[in-house]
């Protein structure tokens, strides 16, 4: 995800797709608790999309 993409999307769909991340992020620390195999790439693809997304929920405000 690009942060053009994110830039362009409604707050709503913004917070929706955070929520999506965060499940998907505690999704991945769950399997890797219960020793499943995981890709670690993926660790760190959703903590910056995460990223990415709090920050363009912050900056743009309630304006949309």
């Amino acid at each position: 995800m690009k942060a053009s993409e994110v830039r362009n999307q409604p707050t709503a769909a913004q917070r929706a797709e955070l929520l999506k991340l965060r499940k998907e992020q505690f999704a991945l620390r769950l399997q890797r608790a219960t020793g499943q195999p995981v890709k670690p790439d993926q660790f760190g693809k959703v903590r910056r999309n995460i990223a990415r997304l709090k920050t363009a929920i912050r900056a743009g405000g309630e304006k949309r």
